[in-house]
């Protein structure tokens, strides 16, 4: 069945994806997304799920569509086919359908990139602060009630301020906090740019390779960070990561792409050994020469032998 035939015929997600390991109530909903660049296809008729309180990874080799996958999730690519359905506490949003920057204000799907985004200038308390910049504005009634310092606007300010400084906890840069972004080390840089993200309140984190370029030790604190945030916040979080110790210490649920297909779905232990995701990192498993080869060569071996001799 095609994509756009499975679409039209109203296939749903539980004909696709099959159940979400570790359970967790549904948040977002992946149903034969499909993108097309010209005659290039870069994500072919890929479904899954995400749920609560899990870590979900996507994983595969570079190509394989994972970051085309995020971007059509977060509003930088619509899709040539698919349904992506999140599930919020105000009623359904389906992701193909709404403006780009709508995805973040109001359905609640927080991002972060693969290179550092941060704004370098800022400090460390600002960068968390101007992540906030919406719930500000609305308080502040686009500037006028800020001008006059109404009430409305100090009690909103002040909360942003302990919600900035509940993550530099969480974080572990409170001492930072005044410092520029651009100075901390690179280690600090990632798990600031997921506080910013948490910053915004979503209801689904999506992590593009946070733990590139980190050492082990910064790596383990990152992986602290992404389980306080699944356990104590019951966050679902969305993470792309080629650092499989990242990926098999800290997944709930793994989906694998390969050449923009899903070639598996389930837990990291039922990912490890699936033959297909072995065949995509490792190869083909291929004798050094087919059994005829051998055959004839060794009868041609043979000849020369017997020529030799006589």
């Amino acid at each position: 069945m095609s994509a756009e035939t499975a679409v039209a015929q109203g296939a749903t997600s539980l004909d696709l994806a099959g159940p979400i390991p570790g359970g967790g109530e549904v948040r977002l909903t992946v149903e034969h997304l499909t993108m097309r660049f010209g005659g290039l296809v870069a994500i072919d008729d890929v479904s899954f799920q995400a749920a609560d309180g899990r870590i979900t990874a996507i994983i595969g080799p570079n190509g394989a569509g994972k970051t085309t996958v995020f971007n059509c999730l977060t509003g930088f690519y619509k899709p040539t086919v698919g349904r992506l359905a999140l599930h919020h506490p105000k009623g359904e949003f389906l992701l193909e359908r709404i403006e780009g920057f709508r995805t973040a204000q109001d359905a609640g799907v927080a991002r972060t990139f693969q290179n550092i985004r941060l704004f370098p200038r800022m400090t460390v308390l600002e960068n968390l602060i101007v992540a906030q910049h919406n719930k500000l504005m609305r308080a502040s009634g686009y500037t006028v009630f800020g001008l006059l310092g109404l009430k409305r606007y100090r009690e909103a300010e002040e909360k942003a301020v302990e919600l900035a400084r509940y993550w530099l906890d969480r974080t572990l840069l409170t001492k930072a906090a005044d410092q520029e972004a651009g100075n901390l080390p690179y280690g600090d840089q990632r798990r600031l740019e997921v506080a910013r993200a948490m910053c915004t309140e979503p209801v689904l984190l999506c992590l593009d390779e946070p733990a590139a370029g980190l050492n082990p030790r910064e790596s383990q604190l990152l992986n602290q960070l992404l389980m306080f945030i699944r356990d104590e916040h019951k966050m679902g979080i969305l993470l792309i990561e080629h650092d499989m110790s990242v990926v098999m210490g800290i997944s709930d649920h793994i989906v694998v792409l390969d050449y923009g297909r899903k070639i598996s779905d389930g837990t990291p232990e039922q990912v490890r050994s699936d033959p297909a995701v072995i065949r995509a990192y490792l190869g083909e498993d291929e004798d050094e020469e087919p059994v005829g080869e051998t055959a004839a060569g060794q009868e041609s071996a043979a000849r020369e032998g017997d020529e030799r001799d006589a």
